[in-house]
């Protein structure tokens, strides 16, 4: 198993490029099986997640080819299998979202339950009955959700009650090409869900309310393959922008974008960064100066993201005074804080709050990732703290960033890859 060797620095300062989104990406790619034709997909992260995705698509069938930018073409008319089995599905839990656009386009889905990181209960219960308000007959046999539809989805008024990214996403999907008129109320707002609605448009999908929480869907007969490039990674753009902060470093982050970063940047600046921004390009400097301590809540987009909140434990665990952290959104988002008390620092966890006093510097451990943005908040720590720091099991920081330690190296980080 791979593990990251850092050793610890001065402050990092340089330029990197932002990949695009795997958030965007996941659901992009579930919703090519609603074309007619074939879709050419831009600015793919080069992740495995992704590559999980497109093996999962390929296995139904799907005739899947990439070039070296990593552009993807699918033809989603040569399906042949309706089911995305277990062994596929284990590892991503974004899985689940082939359910709605299979079950739409072909009328029949068997999906396996997903799995992905262990960070807290997130059932798809809200999936499966938004899917049957629109007349699926769903059947849960031997760990899978077996789907199908007589004709077409129907319209339905459906209300979620809990704000679901993923609920949103496959029942937006399914009600593209449901019969009448569907509306989702409490959907989530998250900047990955308008660029899938905007992918959809671009196919011919008819989508009113974009970006608010009520979307009113009316379904067309058909949808049409086309070009459409992902939006860049917001997190990924948050989290190098916070391991500068944290090492009182400079970067400057091309290919991205600043608007759908509001709640992260504004916690950045409150932390002491100089901010400098322009339509693809987010400039951080810290002008040598330690990070100030920021108190955070997180909750669903607009407000502060969840998958941030790792990223800013670890630099308020080396900031000037006290702080706050509370995870509202998954209950085993915290797990983080051990490994990082292992480095030295001073965090005491109360529930789902945790409380973080700065220490000047942390000291380099062998330390082990738990999930995807808990392994990048031990990168991170790693690169501030004193000594050496090796991060075992980063199958999972995999998961979500691409080339993680060479993109570090380019700001001047003492970070390798040793082969497990």
């Amino acid at each position: 198993m791979d593990k990251l060797i850092i050793r610890g620095s001065g402050p990092v300062d340089g330029e990197i490029r932002i990949s695009g989104s795997k958030n965007s990406a996941l659901p992009i790619l579930a919703a090519t099986l609603l074309a007619d034709g074939p879709m050419h997909i831009c600015n793919m992260p080069h992740l495995n997640d992704v590559t999980t995705m497109l093996a999962l698509l390929r296995c139904m069938g799907v005739e899947v080819t990439i070039d070296e930018k990593m552009c993807v073409e699918i033809d989603p008319s040569t399906i042949t299998e309706f089911t995305a089995p277990y062994d596929l599905v284990k590892t991503m839990r974004a899985s689940i979202l082939v359910l709605g656009p299979m079950l739409s386009h072909f009328g029949v889905a068997n999906v396996s339950f997903p799995g992905g990181c262990a960070i807290g209960s997130r059932p798809v219960d809200i999936h499966l009955r938004g899917l049957e308000a629109m007349g699926a007959k769903i059947e849960v046999d031997e760990g899978y959700i077996r789907a199908k539809v007589d004709g077409r989805l129907k319209g339905a008024h459906i209300f979620m009650d809990v704000v679901t990214v993923g609920g949103t996403e496959n029942l937006l999907m399914a009600a593209v090409l449901a019969d009448g008129k569907t509306v989702l109320e409490n959907a989530a707002r998250e900047p990955e869900i308008v660029d899938l609605a905007n992918c959809l448009v671009a196919m011919g999908a008819n989508i009113e309310g974009i970006g608010s929480d009520t979307l009113v869907i009316h379904g067309v007969k058909r949808l049409q393959g086309c070009t459409y490039n992902v939006m860049p990674d917001r997190i990924e753009t948050g989290t190098y922008l916070v391991a500068a902060a944290t090492s009182g470093g400079r970067v400057k982050l091309k290919d991205t974008c600043g608007v759908i970063l509001e709640s992260v940047l504004l916690k950045l600046e409150e932390a002491g960064a100089s901010l400098n921004m322009g339509d693809d390009w987010i400039e951080l400097n810290m002008n040598g100066n330690r990070p100030k301590s920021v108190n955070l809540r997180t909750a669903p987009y607009p407000a502060f993201p969840t998958d941030m909140q790792a990223q800013f434990t670890a630099m308020n665990a080396v900031a000037e005074g006290s702080a706050t952290v509370v995870e509202t959104i998954f209950e085993n988002r915290l797990i983080q804080i051990h490994e990082l008390n292992r480095m030295g620092a001073n965090i005491t966890l109360e529930g789902n709050t945790a409380i973080i006093k700065g220490v000047e510097r942390l000291k380099g451990a062998p330390v082990m990732a738990t999930d995807l943005r808990a392994s990048a908040s031990l990168v991170i720590a790693g690169m501030v703290a004193e000594g050496e720091t090796i991060v075992d099991r980063i199958y999972h920081i995999d998961r979500g960033y691409e080339c993680i330690e060479e993109k570090m190296q380019q700001l001047g980080a003492n970070i390798r890859r040793m082969p497990g």
